[in-house]
């Protein structure tokens, strides 16, 4: 309803009025394109993300540290309450320069490794082409993305106001490098088939939607 929707909508907005019948964009104009709608889209679904963080992390905090809210609308309530509108946006900058990586890194590869499938393969505009470039584009998008999750969790999740420099400093030193690709294998099992489904459902509606109005 936030992050995904808005993502999603600007993206296709934007590629449409720099497509036309003879051109299409570029792979740097559709990783311009999608980077623009993620950071909006970020900045738009960070009060969501705090909730959702906060609430899948409330367990493993000990008893007196839980925050127990009763449900979304319950915490969304009591985080304007308790800590002012301000807390909605805690970690809006990693978050939104996650969710750029993410729509640039998922969107538009995706419509890269899909061209490409069709320029250099004898595979037509299909399923079987649809969920290979959606499942590259999964393990590109979690690739890129591991290290912003990791960063963007802890902050969210953080009691203190630290910074975000103090946080990358102090998981640095604790962690060194490793850090970076900390949960990449159930982050790609979550993220593989999301974005394969995503994106197969996505291509299926758009050629329902033209059927329906008569579009090429």
């Amino acid at each position: 309803m936030t992050y995904s929707t808005t993502r999603f909508g600007i993206y296709a907005e934007i590629k449409q009025r720099f497509t036309t019948d003879k051109k299409s964009p570029r792979f740097l104009s559709l990783v311009a394109m999608s980077s623009v709608s993620g950071f909006i889209g970020g900045v738009v679904g960070n009060p969501a993300d705090v909730l959702n963080v906060r609430m899948q992390n409330d367990a493993a905090l000990p008893e007196s540290q839980r925050r127990n809210y009763k449900h979304a609308a319950d915490g969304l309530a009591r985080m304007i309450r308790e800590e002012g509108w301000q807390s909605l946006f805690r970690g809006v900058w990693p978050n939104s320069m996650r969710a750029l990586l993410m729509t640039s890194s998922q969107l538009a590869t995706y419509d890269a490794f899909k061209r490409l499938i069709l320029i250099e393969t004898p595979l037509g505009d299909g399923i079987t082409t649809h969920f290979t470039a959606s499942f590259l584009a999964g393990f590109v998008a979690t690739t890129i993305c591991s290290p912003v999750d990791v960063i963007k969790t802890r902050v969210m999740s953080a009691k203190e106001s630290e910074g975000l420099i103090t946080i990358l400093k102090d998981t640095c030193r604790q962690e060194g490098v490793k850090w970076m690709f900390r949960g990449w294998v159930p982050s790609f099992i979550r993220l593989g088939p999301q974005t394969i489904a995503t994106m197969i459902f996505l291509e299926q509606h758009k050629k329902i939607y033209r059927r329906l109005n008569g579009l090429s």
